[in-house]
């Protein structure tokens, strides 16, 4: 059985740092398609952040662009967002997904991808 478990959130002050990590299991990574989601009370989801499996090229959306990185370890069957620099704004629920169809990081972060976390709570507050 897929599946996808976020770890990491929490409440941090305006500037801090958090790492979220996602365990893959019941699969492999190494195949797929990564990528962060997150969901702020009362608005739409937004696609974060995605890695294409095949040659690790990346996208970010404009509101994380330096201070948000991705990551992948295929070893430990985990996926990674380090948020440096955090802003309220960045408050909302984070999710993992991953995709075995390689459409490009513009498609996967407009219309989502096939298999999902149930996501972590990230609350950036002072």
């Amino acid at each position: 059985q897929m599946q996808l478990v976020e770890s990491g959130g929490g409440l941090v002050q305006p500037g801090g740092s958090l790492r979220l990590s996602c365990v893959a299991s019941g699969f492999f990574l190494d195949y797929y398609d990564i990528g962060w989601f997150r969901q702020a009370p009362g608005k739409e989801r937004e696609g974060v952040s995605c890695m294409r499996y095949k040659d690790n090229s990346t996208y970010y959306s404009h509101s994380v662009t330096g201070r948000f990185t991705i990551s992948r370890d295929n070893a430990k069957n985990t996926l990674y967002l380090q948020m440096d620099s955090l802003k309220p704004e960045d408050t909302g629920v984070y999710y993992c997904a991953v995709d075995p169809n390689d459409y490009g990081c513009d498609y996967h972060t407009y219309y989502g991808m096939k298999y999902w976390g149930k996501g972590a709570l990230v609350t950036v507050s002072s």
